[in-house]
């Protein structure tokens, strides 16, 4: 695009001094024939000359004047010339200011915004066929552009101080008595009580060859087999015998004394101190193990993935359920005027916002931006935005000055002929 800018620059600066030397031609070539023909000049000559002059004039002046905005014509340092180069971070302050006067004043975009109509114009669109679908898609791609982006070592480091570090904080051992406290209180502890007590009755009950052979192997090798067979099945019978009762008999003594260890335990890990630092010992060894070191990392890889894998998935519950959202706001926005007022309400109150608190820092880039640059580069930058249109003005002045030379010479010729014919 710059090469473009330069090309037609050129062009139109050569269609300009071409004109110009046009004229200047024309201006010789009159002068040659008034000189050759005497009395007998012609009288359209002097028209044209005068036209030539003129235009020469014209072009000239106006040549000097759009030269003088970004360089000294001809080189030579003449006062208030080279003007932009001179004059730049003005320029350029000069120009935030308009900018922000002009354009990023809340009143002027306040009533653009309302007059535009988003939220209706919105809603008209994601309601069409392929609306929703497309925020979907442009919601999707920058879910992935995120978390794609998220570096996923500080990901780690974040999850890290999220999820363990949160949980070594704090002394385990009172806030797991108090809350064992609670449940004991409100009964909320006896299925515990109960499921240890059926499993216990159901492991006796299927125990009996490990019965017989640990009584076997405990007893007197001396003794006759049938009495160790004897001892261990009446063992095993007790022991079934025992744990059936404690399964039936909700108020067992076994039971008594299961919820009472649950009491003590609860009342333990409040206030004995034994009790509070073996507990932490148990925190430190499950909170430095490996696995739980490395669950951040895997749970952040897992997430990554998974959201990936949903944002680019048109199907993925993550898109459908933006789709449909999406297009149920849409509808509500079309059915329901206040809701439309107060979206538009909303939107131009943030834009107000914006542009009051903030117009000077956008506006401020204009002015920055031009003050670093070098003096040739913004001259040079600001010839290639303007320069076009500005050659046009060398055009006119040629123009119009040799149509002002013939309206004069022409008025002077006729004053002269009337001044003969009164005389």
């Amino acid at each position: 695009m710059e090469a473009e800018r330069r090309a037609s620059l050129r062009k139109h600066k050569a269609f300009a001094t071409g004109l110009l030397i046009v004229a200047a031609v024309i201006y010789i070539l009159c002068r040659s024939l008034g000189t050759q023909g005497g009395t007998h000049t012609a009288a359209w000559i002097g028209y044209v000359e005068a036209a030539a002059e003129a235009g020469m004039v014209g072009g000239l002046a106006d040549w000097f004047a759009v030269t003088a905005l970004f360089k000294h014509p001809l080189g030579i340092p003449i006062p208030h010339t080279a003007i932009i180069k001179r004059k730049k971070d003005q320029v350029g302050h000069s120009l935030s200011e308009f900018v922000g006067e002009n354009f990023l004043n809340a009143p002027l975009i306040s009533e653009k915004i309302r007059g535009a109509r988003i939220p209706e114009r919105a809603a008209t669109w994601v309601v069409e066929p392929g609306g929703a679908e497309r925020v979907s898609q442009e919601v999707g791609r920058l879910v992935d552009v995120v978390v794609r982006g998220i570096n996923a070592a500080e990901a780690e480091e974040v999850l890290n101080s999220l999820i363990v570090d949160r949980l070594r904080e704090p002394t385990w051992g009172p806030p797991l008595g108090r809350a064992l406290q609670q449940l004991n209180e409100e009964g909320r502890t006896e299925p515990a009580v109960e499921a240890v007590v059926v499993w216990l009755d159901d492991k006796a009950r299927s125990s009996e060859d490990f019965v017989v052979r640990l009584i076997d192997e405990r007893t007197p090798t001396w003794a006759p087999r049938f009495i160790r067979d004897l001892v261990g099945a009446r063992v095993y019978r007790e022991l079934v015998a025992f744990t059936s009762d404690v399964r039936r008999n909700p108020n067992h003594d076994a039971r008594v004394q299961l919820r009472g260890f649950l009491t003590q335990l609860a009342e333990d890990l409040q206030t004995d101190e034994t009790m509070i630092a073996r507990v932490e010992k148990f925190k430190e060894d499950i909170l430095g193990s490996g696995p739980v070191q490395a669950l951040p990392g895997k749970l952040w890889e897992s997430v990554r993935g998974t959201l990936g894998e949903m944002a680019a998935d048109p199907e993925s519950i993550l898109r459908r359920k933006i789709t449909a959202w999406v297009r149920e706001f849409g509808l509500r926005t079309q059915r329901e005027a206040d809701l439309r007022q107060d979206l538009e309400d909303r939107l131009v109150r943030a834009v107000s916002y914006l542009a009051d608190n903030y117009a000077g820092e956008v506006t401020s880039i204009i002015g920055e931006t031009v003050q670093r640059w070098d003096a040739e580069e913004a001259s040079d930058r600001i010839e290639l935005m303007v320069g076009k249109d500005l050659q046009f003005i060398r055009v006119n002045g040629t123009v119009v000055g040799a149509l002002a030379g013939l309206a004069i010479h022409a008025a002077t010729e006729l004053a002269n002929y009337v001044a003969t014919w009164s005389g």
